[in-house]
């Protein structure tokens, strides 16, 4: 499992290397990797502009009567489940578990 894990933060790494490579120089000089390799602040700001694209493409065949588990939509006494295909009516991202770390997801899921 650990080898697993390293290999895909391996690809992770080249992947968002080639995105810097294609950059401006003046947002080269913003997301310069300070941490060799790990282009967290490159990886942050693509994760928050193509999170709702993913999470479209992860739910693609999630069928009419597919919800999330909670309901999440909205805020406050507003909130309400996600109407069809596990995505808000709105559209946006029912959940938003992807910003907590997994040990304190695994509290809130049990």
């Amino acid at each position: 499992r650990a080898n697993r894990k390293r290999k895909i933060r391996r690809e992770f790494e080249k992947n968002f290397r080639k995105i810097h490579e294609g950059l401006s120089e003046s947002a080269k000089d913003h997301y310069q990797d300070k941490n060799g390799g790990n282009f967290f602040k490159l990886r942050e700001d693509w994760w928050d502009a193509n999170r709702q694209q993913v999470w479209k493409a992860i739910t693609c065949h999630a069928g009419q009567s597919a919800q999330y588990f909670r309901h999440t939509c909205g805020a406050g006494k507003d909130r309400t489940a996600t109407n069809h295909d596990c995505r808000c009516i709105s559209g946006d991202v029912p959940t938003y578990f992807d910003y907590v770390p997994q040990y304190l997801r695994w509290f809130e899921e049990w």
